[in-house]
């Protein structure tokens, strides 16, 4: 592998930049991640997946926004970095682990087509709603069907981290504007010391949910597996469904399930966009 070799992927159109740490010559520091992630100054993406080395799990991983910030945990840049780890020769395994600021997940290849990942399952961890691990000020020990007063709407939140913070909320219809207008204002409300990923649910049916995602430094995005396992375990918290789900969201579906113990799993696909090297006269002005 070259210096600065990338590859670029997409998670039913949340779209991720994966680096190795040993192949880039730069300082990957939040001048380079939002130029690189720039659709007009760089490549263009929603965020970059550096991988690194860890002594505690077969593969560390870095995930950082395209505004520079750095993620816990990602579940479409988990299955797309299990991709490219798999893709790109760094493991002939089909199960393997992978260290995050979230904690260690297992990753495993499901389905494979001409000899690419094509479906990748991730266990994502347990569900936690103790509001102050999430974390969320509330007078609550959980953050669960709480009002909050959002300029001119009230709205009711529930709050979990799936290694990462999440507020759902619950609506009737979906609205694509409302989640550009209040989404931004509830991830920076000072109740979340660490901001937070929104996510916009309508219940479909007993198995079926379909969401739209304000991300935390990323924005209004087509899909998230993260918030999809937020979403999952709030509607099964409070019994709107059951513990096997079908979540649909504009880049498309994925599946997630939730045992008793409040482990989840997240089963969807992953595409190669495109590889090549970074150009010289991109990163030699981040030195």
């Amino acid at each position: 592998m070259e210096k600065n070799f990338f590859a670029k992927f997409h998670g039913l159109g949340n779209d991720y930049i994966c680096l190795d740490e040993d192949w880039i010559d730069f300082p990957l520091d939040e001048r380079a991640i939002k130029t690189i992630c720039n659709v007009h100054y760089g490549i263009g993406s929603d965020g970059i997946l550096l991988k690194t080395h860890s002594s505690k799990a077969n593969f560390g991983l870095r995930i950082f926004n395209p505004d520079g910030s750095e993620a816990e945990k990602s579940g479409n840049g988990l299955r797309i970095f299990a991709k490219f780890l798999h893709d790109f020769g760094y493991t002939v395994k089909k199960e393997f682990t992978i260290e995050t600021r979230g904690g260690i997940v297992k990753a495993k290849i499901e389905e494979l087509v001409d000899g690419r990942a094509k479906l990748i399952t991730v266990d994502m961890g347990k569900a936690i709603f103790e509001a102050k691990k999430i974390p969320v000020i509330c007078d609550t020990e959980e953050c669960i069907g709480k009002k909050i007063k959002v300029e001119d709407r009230e709205f009711e939140i529930n709050c979990v981290s799936v290694g990462n913070p999440h507020c759902v909320i619950i609506v009737d219809q979906l609205d694509d504007e409302m989640v550009k207008k209040y989404g931004p204002i509830i991830e920076n409300l000072d109740i979340f010391p660490n901001r937070i990923n929104v996510q916009f649910a309508k219940v479909l049916s007993r198995d079926i949910v379909e969401i739209r995602i304000w991300e935390r430094g990323a924005g209004y995005t087509l899909a998230s597996g993260s918030s999809s396992c937020a979403v999952a375990s709030v509607m099964v918290k409070k019994g709107l469904t059951d513990r096997n789900l079908t979540i649909k969201m504009p880049g498309g579906v994925l599946k997630i399930s939730i045992d008793e113990d409040w482990n989840i799993k997240m089963t969807g696909e992953v595409q190669e966009i495109c590889s090549g090297h970074l150009s010289p006269e991109l990163t030699h002005q981040f030195i």
